[in-house]
This record gives C-alpha cells, structure tokens and sequence, in this order.
C-alpha cells in the first residue's frame, strides 16, 4: 500500500519484479539505474549469490515526479527467482502497489515460468490481494534469442486471462501498445480479461523504460 507523507509533500510506492531466476528482473533494475540521474533515484542494493543471481532483493527509490502536488517516488524492488527462497519473496510482496512479472521468453524456460507465476498468485492470495485487480504488467524479455517462444504460445501459457463478471467492463477493449492484442474481449461467450504486456530485451534497455513507465501508470491511476 503506497505511503503518503503530508508533512514532506510525497507519495511512496512499491513496485516489485517478479519471475524466474535469470530472466532479467535485476538487469532491468540495473539499467534504469544506470540511465537515471543521480538526482532522480537512490542508492541501489543488491545481495547476490556466487552465481550473481539476486539473493534477496534490489532497491531502487525512483522520482517520477508529482500527482497533485504530492511528489511520487517509487521503490523498485526485485524477488529472488530460486523457488527455495519464497519466505523471501512473500516478505517482499507485503505492501506492493505494482508488480511486474519477467518472464523468460525461452521456450525451454516456460515450466519455469509457469512455476513462478503460479508462486506469484499463491503468495499473493495469502496477503489477500488479487492479481487480478491491483496494476500487473508482464515483460516477455529475451525476444532477440532464437530460441524465444511467441507472443501468442507465452500468452496462452502465462496470461490466458480471467473472467470479467463486472457488466461495465464486458466491453472489447484493444491494448494500445500491442497492435492486434486485446485487453478485454470474448472468447467462447465469456468476456475475459488480459494483463497488459511488453516485450523487451533487458540486456540492451529495450522495453525497460516502456515497463517502468507503464505499471508507475498504472498505479498513479490508482492513487488519482
């Protein structure tokens, strides 16, 4: 749950990445920390293993300006992607505004992003909180490897959706970044319900900016 701080003005935020290990969730980090301005974003921290993978999170307070007034900073944060960390991974969901879930665009990574995301919606349910209703985003990373699986095959796989009940909502509603992709249309007479999504190549900065900016969008949103 965003933090709002009336004496000082600012609005805080939490976004987390989530996803498999090695699917690019610290190279994201990493390269809005490299991009940014020293005078927009704090110090990043990140514990890694031998295998310099992320053993426990990273920590990036970025200013994306202000909402009414009210300076917004969002804390960026990264899970670690080995299942056997998972007390680690629910400690950082608790409180999230946002979160971003990387995935691995590899065909032969796909059990293991099914297995992170499935973990996603397990740990999140025991906080109480829906997927399904707070700002999600999905970067399919890795798109420039031969082996990368298609929007469509990760689509299936990762975001099948879910149903829409609310009768406002069953409406056809085109995802304006994905020419040909829907946020919310009909499939066998049920009205269902995607998460919006980016593709990415996170080792060259590709769709790293597009993502930040997208979920801080959708957050706002929320706090508007």
């Amino acid at each position: 749950m965003s933090m709002i701080n009336y004496a000082s003005r600012e609005i805080n935020c939490k976004l987390v990445y989530y996803g498999p290990g090695l699917g690019g969730k610290t190279t994201n980090l990493e390269h809005v920390y490299g991009k940014v301005s020293p005078d927009k974003r704090g110090k990043m921290v990140s514990l890694a293993t031998e295998s310099e993978r992320t053993l426990f999170f990273d920590f990036l307070p970025v200013d994306l300006g202000t909402i009414r007034g009210f300076k917004t900073r969002f804390h960026l944060y990264t899970v670690p992607g080995q299942v056997y960390y998972n007390a680690s991974r629910k400690l950082i969901l608790k409180g999230v505004d946002g979160v971003v879930f990387v995935a691995d665009s590899q065909m032969d990574r796909m059990e293991a992003n099914v297995e992170s995301m499935q973990n996603l919606y397990d740990n999140m349910a025991e906080y109480g909180y829906d997927v399904t209703k707070i700002p999600f985003l999905i970067q399919y990373n890795k798109r420039d490897l031969p082996n990368a699986a298609s929007i469509p095959e990760l689509q299936q796989q990762l975001n099948p959706g879910w149903e829409v009940t609310e009768a406002r909502k069953q409406r056809n509603a085109p995802d304006p970044n994905n020419e040909g992709e829907w946020l919310v249309t009909q499939i066998d007479g049920t009205w269902v319900e995607r998460a919006p999504f980016v593709e990415s190549i996170a080792v060259n900065g590709d769709g790293v900016f597009e993502t930040l900016r997208h979920v801080a969008k959708l957050v706002l949103k929320t706090l508007s």
